[in-house]
């Protein structure tokens, strides 16, 4: 493994001379005005991440913005593991800051259950005015987070299948192949995404097939699901072709599945949670590095590496960077210029503006729409991002 990616990092380095024109000291507009309103503005920044074990992305992002702009200005803490059973600790956590007025945002990646109680405690001793909340990612009712929150920001996860058909037509392909099973059926985001899938597919006349694979939580397990998946995909494309692109809901599916489509030579437009971390690493004998936010272009450039030599440049894409590692960037910037009365507390072109600078890529925000009531809310917002295509030039972030 060790020597596979020592092979394709090797041939990485070679393509980034040529593929990556942005240079290390140039810098965009929107972090010069970011840099500009971290050197007027006072007050300090709290970011509450799970711990390093249960999600090392939203870990190691908040670790990044204390590095970029230090101690003095940038607290990091964790909530509990077991968030579910020590509400009260979560609780505290938030409130060790929220009740101090030297800290002006909150940003809470992900906004896990507790996250309401947190800032319920935390208002109960500060102006909701002098205090900025941000949610990421939320796991409770929408009705009850936007009372909370100013911010609140996910993926879009339903309209990402609009994006997804069409990708798969830009890469040419004639069938779509939707592997999943009822209990993520039984979700509206899963079968939303699902449903904008298929009517995108019937509108460009692509051939949608809806499979049904084994749930990892039944008692064919997650190895059973894998080896389902390790099967089913030649006998697809034996079937439809090679012109075909494969998606699943499931993330233990997603390596088994990258690994059954390179060796198919078929098409795969996304991960379930879109990112060149999700899946790509283990299925292509890739080490993720230990700095997952600087080690992500080196990733990029070593799966990149690894398609051109299969000669399937075209074949894989995904988005540029992990939702979970944007979001902690995009909303610690946009606090310094809320913090600097640059913006207000909900400005979304500005958030936009942030996310798109950061991945270096085009970002649809748009206000969240219920999928049932359709009720729309102002202060939730969703996005998508534009695809990396392995193959194609990448900029430095």
């Amino acid at each position: 493994m060790k020597k596979l990616f020592a092979l394709a990092l090797a041939a990485a380095m070679a393509l980034s001379v040529m593929t990556v024109p942005a240079k290390a000291e140039e810098v965009s507009d929107m972090q010069a005005r970011v840099d500009a309103a971290v050197a007027a503005s006072e007050g300090k920044i709290a970011i509450i991440t799970n711990t390093l074990s249960q999600n090392e992305e939203e870990y190691r992002s908040a670790q990044f913005m204390v590095q970029k702009y230090g101690e003095d200005r940038i607290t990091h803490d964790t909530m509990p593991d077991n968030f579910m059973t020590e509400q009260e600790q979560f609780v505290a956590v938030v409130n060790k800051y929220g009740s101090d007025p030297a800290y002006k945002a909150i940003i809470i990646n992900q906004a896990c259950p507790g996250s309401n109680p947190s800032i319920d405690k935390v208002l109960e001793s500060r102006d909701k005015d002098d205090l900025l909340v941000v949610y990421c990612t939320p796991q409770e009712n929408a009705d009850d987070i936007v009372e909370r929150a100013d911010i609140i920001i996910s993926i879009d996860e339903i309209n990402k299948g609009t994006d997804i058909a069409q990708q798969a037509y830009d890469m040419g392909c004639k069938t779509f192949v939707h592997y999943s099973f009822p209990r993520h059926m039984a979700q509206a985001p899963l079968s939303g995404c699902r449903d904008k899938i298929k009517t995108k597919c019937e509108e460009l006349g692509i051939e949608f097939v809806d499979a049904t694979a084994p749930d990892p939580t039944s008692d064919a397990g997650v190895s059973g699901a894998q080896m389902f998946i390790l099967e089913d995909v030649p006998k697809m494309v034996e079937k439809y072709g090679e012109d075909t692109c494969f998606f699943t809901t499931n993330c233990s599916m997603q390596v088994p599945l990258i690994e059954a489509v390179r060796d198919s030579r078929a098409f795969y437009a996304l991960p379930c949670c879109p990112s060149p971390y999700h899946g790509f690493p283990s299925a292509l004998g890739i080490e993720q590095p230990e700095d997952v936010i600087g080690g992500l272009q080196t990733t990029i450039d070593a799966i990149n590496a690894i398609f051109e030599e299969d000669d399937l440049l075209g074949h894989f894409s995904t988005w540029s960077v992990p939702a979970s590692i944007a979001n902690t960037v995009a909303t610690t910037e946009y606090a310094f210029l809320w913090m600097n009365g640059e913006v207000d507390k909900c400005d979304m072109q500005t958030l936009q503006d942030l996310i798109a600078d950061y991945c270096q890529t085009d970002v649809t925000l748009m206000k969240y729409q219920d999928p049932v009531t359709e009720k729309e809310y102002d202060n939730y917002l969703v996005y998508l991002q534009g695809f990396l295509n392995f193959g194609e030039p990448t900029r430095e972030r």
